[in-house]
């Protein structure tokens, strides 16, 4: 028993590509690509990604107005009487609209690559979550 609590953490990370979260390798694998987009023989584009600058706001982003919209009113909602106690809480709140906005692309992208990242968010954040509601503060 011993040897398998020393071995667990071992075999959690192993699990993880490259012994990290896999969500923030989707991230950074996907910024990567982005990069590499706007290179062109060695200099860079000056094209911006879709989404950035001062371009109005498109379908896109209207699909997620109620999940940031409902995300920002449970964060401000949040509290805690320590800072411990209010991290967590907007934490939860926080993941949680990562979850909505996840399931949103998952209901509406077609691109296999959104899809697996936005299910490694729901997988990520829901399992961040639970270990959040889990936790209670420490007896003094």
């Amino acid at each position: 028993m011993t040897r398998l609590l020393i071995a667990l953490p071992f075999l959690l990370l192993a699990a993880c590509e490259g012994g990290g979260d896999p969500v923030e390798q989707a991230m950074r694998d996907a910024s990567a690509e982005r990069h590499a987009a706007t290179m062109k023989d060695g200099e860079v584009s000056t094209a911006h990604p879709a989404g950035h600058g001062t371009a109005a706001a498109g379908a896109g982003d209207a699909a997620f107005a109620a999940s940031e919209a409902s995300m920002h009113e449970k964060m401000a909602a949040a509290s805690g009487a320590t800072v411990d106690e209010a991290y967590v809480a907007k934490m939860i709140a926080h993941h949680e609209g990562a979850v909505e906005m996840a399931e949103v692309a998952l209901a509406n992208s077609r691109d296999p690559e959104i899809r697996r990242m936005a299910q490694a968010v729901i997988d990520a954040q829901t399992r961040e979550i639970a270990e959040m509601r889990a936790w209670r503060p420490a007896a003094n």
